[in-house]
């Protein structure tokens, strides 16, 4: 299978609809995703796995009056694709009515579909993958007191998405994404500690050098060994970027259109209002050339600008697809996420938290007491009330500097309260999806583990 087939599978989608309308839908929006892939992984220099993969799906949603019914299939004969609309006309037939579904009215679809540099034309072969992997690996087990090895992976992907309605919209895109990673255990018997890096990118010549992910999963892993426990105490938490972009992940749940429409979120009542402090900017921005999360419209077909989400601390919108926007009364944001096999939900794309202005030394100089967290463990984030505790590793921080590695912690709060002392450093670099600098919270609660 070759990706050149962005035509036709535009053509195939508008045969559906139009089949679809004639046998009784007033409405219909179909998505064709088709994927190339090449993934390898091995373990202490041994291949494990070399694998090429090629898939499509294909996703058909249909309305009669106020119902929808999504239905979906991987297989593209015109028997098959018959099926699939008798199927989802029939099931859209004995489904409640949703209120809130619908396609976008035609004056609401994207004029324009922007260019991202989103496709890498080189694929890589097998060997190439085996070679990055290999390299990443060895410098990793060369760090000192490096003692064993999870395996390090390589891999690669060309994807491609069509999306049409019979609303008149009609639309595609591809992307490419490269990836390397490997993580390593350091120490052994009682003392032992793990630990990982890895690098992604749209274009192979952005990911960072194997060797040197490599040599930072090591680091990382020997960084850990003889961690203690701290008592409990109120301490300054700084949180490393690699995990710090979870925190914009629980704001990003908190301000998602069905969850403030159930009346689900802790802050459905701080639109327009000050979340943070004074001078923090949290953006979404769909087309930045290159990104991970990069795409020209969202899955309803609509316009998705660059948004600040929070401007200078205040909360500025919700995440909205046409459904939550109507349930609420306003207007879709353009954060319709779409797959193959439900109707399209909000979601953010490439998000990131605005760099403040002192480097990580300084934003924890003053710090006399607290804890420099690497690690989250557990999913102990309550969406409703805020209430916020997890399970945590990192250093401490004595002197303003990172001393002895701790373990077996937990630290504790609430989010409003941690988004409002959330202090970041000025080293944001774009490296995921969702990106943060190092950030500092004052006032959590820090306790040693049972």
């Amino acid at each position: 299978m070759s990706l050149d087939t962005a035509d036709d599978d535009l053509n195939l989608l508008d045969d559906l609809l139009t089949k679809a309308k004639s046998r009784g839908a007033d409405g219909a929006d179909g998505v064709l995703a088709r994927s190339i892939s090449l993934s390898h992984a091995q373990r202490l220099g041994e291949i494990e796995k070399l694998e090429r993969e090629e898939s499509f799906d294909l996703g058909l949603r249909v309305f009669r009056g106020k119902k929808q019914a999504v239905v979906s299939s991987t297989d593209l004969s015109a028997e098959a694709l018959d099926e699939l609309v008798d199927r989802a006309l029939a099931m859209a037939g004995t489904v409640p009515d949703d209120p809130w579904c619908g396609l976008a009215d035609p004056d609401q679809l994207t004029t324009s579909i922007p260019e991202l540099d989103m496709v890498d034309s080189k694929e890589p072969s097998g060997e190439e993958l085996i070679a990055i992997a290999r390299t990443c690996e060895d410098a990793a087990r060369a760090v000192e007191g490096i003692t064993n090895s999870d395996g390090a992976e390589a891999g690669w992907s060309h994807s491609q998405v069509a999306l049409a309605a019979t609303n008149g919209f009609s639309g595609g895109y591809a992307r490419t994404d490269f990836g390397m990673g490997v993580s390593v255990i350091a120490g052994e018997g009682t003392d032992m500690e793990g630990d990982y890096d890895y690098s992604q990118a749209v274009f192979a010549a952005d990911l960072a050098d194997p060797a040197t992910i490599g040599t930072s999963a090591g680091t990382r892993a020997v960084s850990h060994l003889g961690g203690r426990k701290m008592p409990t105490i109120s301490a300054p938490v700084v949180f490393d970027p690699r995990i710090a972009g979870g925190l914009l992940g629980h704001l990003m749940g908190a301000i998602n259109g069905p969850s403030v429409a159930r009346g689900t979120s802790f802050l459905k009542d701080s639109l327009g209002k000050a979340v943070f402090a004074p001078g923090i900017n949290i953006v979404d921005d769909p087309h930045r050339p290159r990104g991970l999360r990069s795409k020209p419209f969202d899955g309803e077909g609509l316009e998705n600008a660059k948004l600040n989400l929070v401007e200078d601390g205040v909360l500025t919108t919700w995440l909205l697809d046409l459904a939550s926007a109507r349930q609420l009364g306003m207007t879709s944001s353009g954060r319709a996420s779409r797959g193959t096999s439900a109707p399209p939900s909000p979601s953010p794309t490439n998000l990131y938290l605005e760099a403040g202005t002192q480097t990580p030394d300084e934003l924890m100089a003053d710090i006399e007491s607290g804890f420099y967290i690497t690690s989250l463990m557990g999913m102990g984030v309550n969406g409703v009330t805020g209430d916020y505790s997890r399970g945590a590793s990192g250093f401490w921080i004595e002197g303003g500097k990172r001393a002895f590695p701790v373990t077996e912690m937990t630290i504790a709060g609430n989010l409003k309260d941690m988004f409002r002392n959330l202090v970041p450093a000025n080293d944001l670099v774009f490296r995921y999806g969702t990106n943060s600098p190092t950030v500092r919270i004052d006032g959590m609660t820090v306790a040693g583990g049972s």
